[in-house]
């Protein structure tokens, strides 16, 4: 096939797609809305700090990580496996970790009083139970939420409430776990069988590979041009892979044999008229902090769990994990707030919030150097995802004529969601009937 297919959005997904579909052989051209590519995935670098956009980490063990990126190249810095969890009515901080994963950490983790025994032995059963299962047997099945699930399993609720909810409210963005079982095994297989890690470039890094292996196959990315409209007709009942498709860009009119709408799911839904594209989204504040080096914190590489407060939800130790996060003179930290409410909330509110936080756990140290440096608001940071919600998003070829869906919304919202959609719109390009066979 070598007609011009023409990929709308540089975000993973349409990386992937545009990769995947070049190296096929096929002639492909991306038109991304910003001067950056990454959609979600993004980075800055300012003053010396690295800055995602939002908190954001990259679980290895993902298999369309593993199949689509070269994590050598990356760099990556690992994150211990396990958490610390803080309380802040109590003042203390205690570790919890995995000891087939962090034996250094067994000590400590046998010690903590804040979950119990018979719990985690549970969760060593857990993970036997998922880690065993085969990849398509995830995602299927009946439903229930995270806290349900959990329930069904026998955990005490000292455990959820201490370590579930906040580890799982940073992965879902949802303390209350009403979030669909599905992500929560997905997600506690990958993490059992891999390491949580940032580049040492950040998060921007990989959206940055991508675009090099789409450009190395001869893919042009035509930045500051977003999709405004597809002109073909979509309820007329065109025939699968019958093209060419007309579509208006900020730019031109313009046409191609096929069209992969790789947009946010908002757009991608307005543009297609595809009323199965979920657009109820998750929000998320993520603050950057600076702090002067004095000592480090201590986390062993740890992610720290507000257990008994959600403002913030976790703290990160940035710097801590990968030095370059940061000048030699800094530390960089990120704080994590859930829901709606923190989006309107100014930047000094919430950093109050981190250092009386911090000051709590670390009643040893003062806090008052702590310094907000940027703060990311994302009302949409990742699609709703209550149970039942797999069963109900559209597939890449729900458009009518030769236009495709490539997006984590045909999937599930995650890294491994977006490219796996991306490999799954390039599949799904190539198996249609070009025009004149």
């Amino acid at each position: 096939m070598s007609e011009e297919v023409a990929v709308a959005g540089a975000g993973l997904a349409g990386l992937v797609t545009a990769a995947r579909l070049a190296e096929a052989g096929v002639d492909v051209r991306v038109y991304e809305s910003r001067d950056t590519v990454g959609g979600r995935v993004r980075s800055r670098h300012r003053d010396g700090f690295v800055l995602d956009r939002g908190f954001q980490v990259l679980f290895t063990a993902y298999p369309a990580v593993q199949r689509e990126l070269d994590l050598d190249a990356l760099d990556l810095r690992s994150f211990s496996p396990g958490a610390v969890l803080c309380s802040t009515s109590e003042g203390t901080r205690s570790v919890l970790s995995d000891p087939l994963r962090d034996p250094g950490a067994l000590v400590e983790s046998a010690f903590n009083r804040q979950v119990s025994t018979a719990d985690k032995l549970r969760t060593l059963l857990l993970r036997r139970d998922l880690t065993s299962r085969p990849e398509s047997s995830f995602f299927a099945g009946d439903d229930q939420s995270i806290r349900s699930y959990l329930d069904d399993w026998g955990f005490a609720e000292g455990y959820v409430e201490n370590f579930v909810a906040p580890f799982y409210g940073g992965i879902t963005l949802d303390r209350s776990l009403a979030t669909s079982k599905h992500v929560f095994e997905y997600t506690f297989r990958t993490l059992s069988r891999g390491r949580i890690a940032v580049p040492a470039d950040g998060m921007g890094a990989i959206a940055e590979q991508l675009a090099d292996r789409v450009r190395a196959a001869g893919v042009e990315i035509v930045r500051n041009e977003a999709l405004a409209e597809i002109e073909t007709e979509r309820g007329g009942g065109a025939v699968r892979g019958s093209g060419p498709v007309a579509f208006r860009t900020t730019e031109a009119r313009r046409e191609a044999e096929a069209l992969v709408v790789a947009t946010d799911p908002k757009r991608a839904r307005e543009v297609t008229g595809v009323e199965l594209i979920p657009t109820t989204g998750k929000p998320s504040t993520t603050q950057y902090y600076a702090l002067p080096t004095t000592e480090p914190l201590g986390t062993g590489e740890k992610i720290l769990l507000h257990t008994d407060g959600e403002s913030p939800n976790v703290v990160v130790p940035l710097s801590e994990v990968a030095p370059e996060y940061a000048p030699d003179d800094r530390e960089l930290l990120c704080a994590t707030f859930l829901g709606e409410d923190a989006l309107d909330r100014d930047e000094a509110a919430l950093a109050a919030d981190t250092r009386d936080a911090l000051t709590a756990w670390y009643p040893e140290r003062s806090f008052d150097g702590l310094e907000p440096i940027h703060t990311d608001r994302l009302p949409f940071a990742q699609f709703a995802q209550p149970p039942g919600v797999f069963e109900t998003l559209p597939a890449p070829t729900d458009p009518s004529g030769s236009v495709y869906l490539a997006g984590d919304y045909t999937e599930w919202s995650s890294i491994q969601g977006a490219m796996d959609s991306g490999a799954r719109a390039a599949s799904a390009v190539r198996s249609a009937e070009p025009v004149g066979e």
